[in-house]
């Protein structure tokens, strides 16, 4: 029988592996079982009836939808802002790096709490859109701005390493073979970027989906209006409905993973793309 395990020099291999399925079977493999074997005991009719709840599908539209947006800005303004990091030498970059850790080790509740402040329609920010007609604060636009707030480190710190091992010489050669900046960015540094932009966007969007703290103060929490589906996971909780809880956690589980899974497999296609390319 062949040897599935590759050879190596480091011993111990089967107590890690144990270790490891020990590890993330007691974490996270019995946790999600459970979830989904109390939320079979409702019944397909009883479980069906909870995920077309209209207040359960508006709640999943506004967890998602303003997740989905949240992560493709901070794909966008993430990726500029870790460009600014490596490629530019200026007076206090040092401290804008520190600070783009800042909602890591920020409180949730102390995030939403300032932003909640800060774009309330008098408050500093608020204030100035509050005459164009624009609320920000208890709208789905204020759950956008703090998934962008707790979301934006995941992008940065992702595509910072990568950007970091980008030759430049790459860039000289493609500049005298007649590209001009722009060609240089979009054929020669974005496609070995793209594995790096992906895995931000997937963590961005995994943490603003679960997001609860900062964003409960700044939403308004409206059903049907601005109310997220954790928020209604919750509320089932304080009802004692604790079957109904577990379903809508599941069906979030199931859309979570569908659209994770589905970002992999365009990291894996780019990836692949990518290598042969070069």
């Amino acid at each position: 029988m062949k040897n599935w395990r590759q050879p190596s020099i480091l011993p111990g291999f089967g107590l890690t592996l144990g270790y490891t399925i020990f590890y993330l079977t007691a974490i996270i493999l019995i946790p999600l079982a459970a979830l989904v074997w109390r939320s079979a005991s409702l019944g397909w009719d009883e479980f069906v009836a909870i995920a077309l709840d209209e207040r359960t599908l508006q709640a999943l539209k506004v967890s998602f939808g303003c997740s989905l947006i949240a992560a493709s800005i901070n794909a966008v303004f993430g990726v500029v802002t870790a460009w600014v990091l490596v490629r530019y030498h200026f007076p206090g970059r040092r401290l804008l790096d520190a600070i783009i850790d800042l909602p890591f080790a920020l409180p949730t509740a102390v995030a939403g709490i300032s932003l909640a402040a800060l774009y309330a329609p008098k408050g500093w920010i608020g204030s100035l859109f509050a005459p164009l007609g624009i609320k920000i604060a208890f709208t789905p636009l204020g759950i956008v701005v703090a998934l962008v707030f707790v979301g934006l480190p995941f992008v940065v710190r992702t595509v910072q390493p990568v950007m970091q091992e980008i030759d430049r010489e790459v860039e000289e050669v493609a500049a005298t073979l007649g590209a001009n900046r722009f060609q240089t960015i979009v054929h020669v540094i974005l496609p070995g970027l793209v594995p790096a932009i992906l895995t931000g966007f997937a963590l961005a969007f995994a943490r603003a989906v679960g997001e609860y703290g900062s964003v409960i103060f700044i939403a308004g929490n409206i059903p049907y209006v601005s109310e997220i589906a954790p928020l209604l996971i919750v509320i089932r909780l304080e009802e004692f409905n604790y079957a109904g809880a577990t379903s809508i956690a599941c069906i979030m589980l199931i859309i979570s993973f569908a659209m994770l899974l589905l970002i992999n497999l365009l990291q894996m296609w780019s990836r692949r793309r990518y290598t042969n390319v070069r």
